[in-house]
């Protein structure tokens, strides 16, 4: 269980650390190509987003790493679970539901995450 926490937990906090970055670093003009849903929703609430993500990446590797409040780790799985069931609303409220597969995947994978650090935390 512990292997598997660690291959799935490192495999999203790089995928969140990148998409994350990318939200917090770039203007709404280099998003939009990617992000197309970054024009109607204020900037404010993407860098918003893009920190939860960096935060929740942080949450899966350094608690369980350094041995304090490993705990958070479970809190920050759930916390990236919430962000793709908002991504998914986002998606579908614009008639998109062709792009919602990689929502669910790591919907599932931080969901995976979660039950994982409940086993082994």
């Amino acid at each position: 269980m512990e292997v598997g926490y660690w291959i799935v937990a490192a495999l999203l906090a790089v995928f969140y650390l990148y998409a994350g970055g990318k939200k917090v670093a770039q203007s709404q003009e280099q998003l939009r190509p990617m992000m197309g849903w970054v024009d109607q929703i204020p900037m404010s609430l993407v860098r918003t987003i893009g920190l939860l993500e960096i935060l929740g990446a942080a949450g899966l590797i350094l608690p369980p790493l350094s041995g304090i409040a490993p705990w958070l780790a479970i809190a920050a799985a759930i916390g990236l679970v919430l962000i793709q069931v908002g991504g998914i609303a986002v998606h579908l409220s614009r008639g998109e539901a062709r792009l919602i597969g990689l929502n669910i995947g790591l919907l599932a994978a931080a969901a995976a995450v979660a039950w994982l650090g409940t086993v082994w935390l």
